[in-house]
């Protein structure tokens, strides 16, 4: 199992810190509004990968956070006239029901903010303690000059950063690259802090929620390519400061959304809501057109992707429905295919789902050219199942009751003697069911 790992810039094998388990910590959102269909692809992309350490045999011990303490929140709490905790509330359901449409998997932890802010004041001590970080007039402040590998995810030079940040110079900082931990402000929900009234800094919050999960460190910390710096790159100098590690043995992104060439985001006011984009669109669809191309590479929303996606989804949805018909008609045994290795050779370089889907619908092509010949189609209909379930595609079927099938034998029995009339009826009935 080999991964790309963003932190070395380059592809390495998968080796876990401890053996058949696999912990993993991705990014969640700011929940201050709803969630854009761009929001959505990590979530997938991560669900395919926790989907496929799982098919390994591996126990995958999955977290995502809510940013439910920020600024962000408290302007969105003035604009709709409720309280902080209110719209953190509003907004952490409402991205739950998305991830309901979507069919995403449910995970381990859901971490929170406001439940953590013992747990960051012990963390921010113990980096002033060090003397990583200072504190000026209520807010606290990380020293970056003193993290020798800043930059070691991002690969950008200290020293090119700092002239960049002396465009917008904080006379509090004692270098223009310092980041808050702590922010002073009476502005709406503020909490007390050894330092005085405040909030804690975005940067923080994430190290601060892995290490009281997990520990000091992970196999896997996700996210979009967006939140590489400087959210993961500050993540990793405090795990540096206060641990001496990088927070994370392999670091993955998955890159953004473009629609019809434009990159999607709320600035340039292109975006779809999640929640509306599923409404004309199958979850199934959405995912294919997300697996179409590699989780690495920026992703291209087009008409013509979507229509080869809806194709493809039907083609699936057919084979897997008529062979499901099949299994239960002739009471077949299914199940005796746990792994293929041919999904392992495909995924096994770095989830290259694209060679999954191409493979899928070959599996698809001989699933149907097994059912009109008539042959054993329980080990191609299990190896389609088990892409299906990495892929996080959802298909249900009907489970025949004994009537079901009587009703099924009633109306084959009826076309072989040739009468077409009543054979129509029974297959109306049948199609009414899901049956056919």
């Amino acid at each position: 199992m080999r991964i790309y790992n963003s932190l070395t810039d380059k592809i390495e094998e998968f080796k876990p810190i401890k053996d058949n388990e696999v912990t993993m910590y991705v990014c969640g959102p700011t929940v201050y509004n709803y969630v854009h269909i761009g929001n959505m692809r990590p979530v997938i992309t991560f669900d395919m990968v926790a989907n496929y350490f799982k098919y390994l045999g591996y126990k995958v011990i999955y977290a995502s956070n809510f940013t439910d303490i920020n600024p962000k929140i408290i302007t969105a709490a003035k604009e709709l006239g409720i309280t902080e905790r209110e719209v953190a509330d509003k907004f952490i359901k409402a991205y739950l029901d998305d991830l309901k449409s979507y069919n995403c998997n449910e995970i381990d932890y859901r971490p929170k903010v406001i439940d953590n802010l013992g747990n960051i004041y012990n963390f921010i001590k113990a980096l002033i303690d060090k003397g990583y970080a200072y504190v000026n007039d209520g807010d606290v402040y990380f020293r970056v000059s003193k993290v020798k590998d800043y930059g070691i995810l991002s690969n950008q030079d200290i020293e090119e950063l700092e002239s960049g940040a002396r465009v917008d110079v904080d006379p509090k900082k004692e270098d223009p690259l310092d980041f808050a931990l702590w922010r002073k402000t009476d502005e709406g929900e503020n909490f007390l802090s050894p330092w005085g009234y405040g909030i804690p800094g975005w940067h923080t919050e994430c190290v601060v929620m892995i290490n009281s999960i997990f520990g000091e460190k992970i196999d896997i910390h996700g996210g979009g390519i967006d939140l590489k710096f400087p959210h993961h790159e500050n993540e990793i100098a405090q795990s540096l400061a206060l641990h001496n590690n990088t927070l994370a043995n392999y670091w993955m992104h998955n890159g953004h959304i473009n629609i019809n060439g434009t990159k999607m985001s709320k600035s340039l006011g292109n975006f779809i809501l999640a929640r509306d984009f599923i409404k004309d669109h199958d979850a199934n669809v959405v995912k294919i057109v997300m697996f179409k191309t590699h989780y690495r590479l920026p992703l291209n929303i087009t008409d013509e992707l979507f229509n080869e996606a809806k194709i493809i989804n039907e083609k699936v949805y057919n084979a897997l429905k008529q062979a499901n018909l099949s299994i239960q008609l002739n009471n077949l045994k299914i199940g005796n295919i746990s792994v293929d290795d041919n999904i392992n050779k495909i995924m096994d370089e770095d989830f290259n789902t694209p060679n999954l889907i191409s493979y899928m619908m070959e599996l698809v092509k001989e699933l149907n050219a097994n059912l009109r010949s008539k042959k054993d189609i329980c080990d191609t209909y299990d190896k389609l199942k088990l892409v299906v379930n990495i892929l996080g595609l959802v298909y249900n079927f009907s489970v025949l009751s004994e009537s079901d099938i009587d009703l099924y034998n009633k109306w084959v029995l009826l076309k072989n003697n040739k009468d077409f009339e009543h054979a129509d009826i029974i297959r109306k009935e049948l199609e009414s069911k899901g049956i056919l």
